[in-house]
């Protein structure tokens, strides 16, 4: 024959109250022992009866370490949350600032670019004006350096450059044997030599017959 479905509700008779909370309680007891051995858990069970007396168990030597574990548990969870909490509003916080710079820097930009003046003052206009002078003597004196960098580089270019004629020019009065190695040597040896090269149709005597 099957079991009939015990309906969830509170037993009204006193007796069959107290037979079902003994056969429950100790089927609880162990089922929470075979657990912790199965398992390897550790696992504490407190109950109080109706008539307020007390009955555990614990798998470990102490119900009261395996309580002050779960203390620890739960107040180490409650602090994360309320951490996480916090550090959620503190984001929304910074997110809603920094929301409220871009829109004032977009304002700002629009005024310096010449729209949206109408609703300005005299004082705002004045300021506006004083910005865009500082704006652009800032540019200028960076274009003058960048000028000035680019003169500096150029001039000991050319220094550079002089420096290295003078030597080839010494090398080449030095050796002038060996200066068709290289051709501004060999043009100014060409040049140094022209003049003993060249042969002259000058002559002392009487004119042949």
């Amino acid at each position: 024959m099957a079991r009939g479905k015990i309906q969830m509700r509170r037993i009204e008779n006193v007796t069959s109250r107290q037979v079902t909370f003994l056969k429950r309680r100790n089927g609880l007891l162990k089922k929470a022992f075979e657990l912790s051995v199965l398992c390897d858990a550790e696992v504490a069970v407190i109950i109080f009866s109706q008539k307020g007396r007390l009955y555990e168990f614990s798998s470990n030597s102490e119900i009261r370490k395996t309580i002050d574990r779960y203390r620890r548990s739960t107040n180490g969870a409650d602090t994360y949350q309320a951490n996480m909490e916090q550090y959620i509003l503190h984001l929304k916080q910074e997110t809603t600032d920094m929301e409220r710079k871009i829109e004032l820097l977009e304002v700002s930009l629009r005024k310096l670019s010449g729209q949206c003046l109408g609703s300005c003052s005299i004082d705002e206009i004045q300021e506006i004006g004083d910005q865009l002078e500082r704006s652009l003597s800032s540019i200028r004196e960076r274009k003058a350096q960048l000028f000035n960098d680019q003169i500096q580089q150029l001039q000991a270019k050319e220094r550079s450059l002089k420096e290295e004629n003078e030597k080839l020019l010494a090398k080449c009065l030095a050796n002038p044997g060996q200066s068709t190695a290289h051709p501004r040597a060999a043009a100014i040896h060409s040049r140094s030599s022209w003049s003993t090269d060249v042969e002259t149709g000058l002559f002392i005597g009487l004119p042949e017959s």
